[in-house]
């Protein structure tokens, strides 16, 4: 029976839904810190980047004007759990610095903005990609953005609703074109999406016991996957 895509995306949330439950994401006290680990995830696994949060929370460093006034050796230092901390260490002062310049550290004055003029702001930011603008505008604003990350790209694509080498905007317009513009939704299905990669959908996929393998076209033209 023929289902459209937005039944299809409905219907994998379900499936998601009932293998592996709620998410609660996105993990941090605050949304600076959510925003702080947008960033330090880049190229991270989260149990590394959770690592130099707690340094920065050790070191009572997790504010804008205390990253904004550390010397960079010793953020480096602190971050350094999450590798590429040298890199990262510019990116936060990048974004301490432009919010204190355009904001003067007011968070909510910032997420004042409509989506398209705050991920316009934060792209403009060094070290802000859209992955990552989404992903501050999502769980730190809370406003509806569907992230699109390696792991939804990979999973998408081998069920065969997208090809691969589609766009981040292709991709992420088949999901907001195909939903409710609902913030819960797209936090929650973003999250699951990301287990799914981390559990079955992987580099190499483990397909028994996959909740999509049914659907999946990966997996039914490769059966021993």
């Amino acid at each position: 029976m023929y289902q459209s895509d937005n039944q299809q995306l409905f219907a994998i949330y379900q499936r998601l839904l009932s293998a592996f439950g709620s998410q609660h994401w996105w993990p941090g006290d605050s949304p600076f810190e959510v925003i702080i680990g947008a960033i330090l995830t880049q190229s991270a696994a989260w149990k590394n980047v959770e690592k130099a949060i707690n340094n920065l929370k050790a070191e009572h460093a997790l504010s804008p004007a205390r990253i904004r006034n550390l010397p960079s050796d010793n953020l480096a230092l602190m971050i350094r759990p999450c590798g590429y901390y040298n890199a990262k260490t510019i990116k936060l002062k990048s974004f301490v610095s432009w919010l204190g310049l355009h904001y003067h550290d007011n968070l909510d004055k910032l997420f004042d903005r409509n989506i398209s003029e705050l991920r316009e702001q934060l792209l403009s930011i060094h070290g802000i990609g859209e992955e990552t603008a989404d992903s501050i505008i999502l769980y730190a604003a809370a406003k509806p953005v569907f992230v699109i990350d390696a792991y939804t790209k990979r999973i998408i694509s081998r069920i065969g609703l997208l090809p691969a080498a589609a766009g981040y905007d292709t991709f992420q317009k088949f999901f907001m074109s195909n939903l409710p513009q609902d913030t819960q939704l797209f936090n929650e299905y973003h999250a699951l999406l990301v287990n799914l990669a981390k559990h079955n959908c992987l580099k190499t996929p483990a397909c028994s016991g996959c909740c999509l393998s049914d659907v999946c076209r990966f997996h039914q033209d490769t059966p021993d996957a």
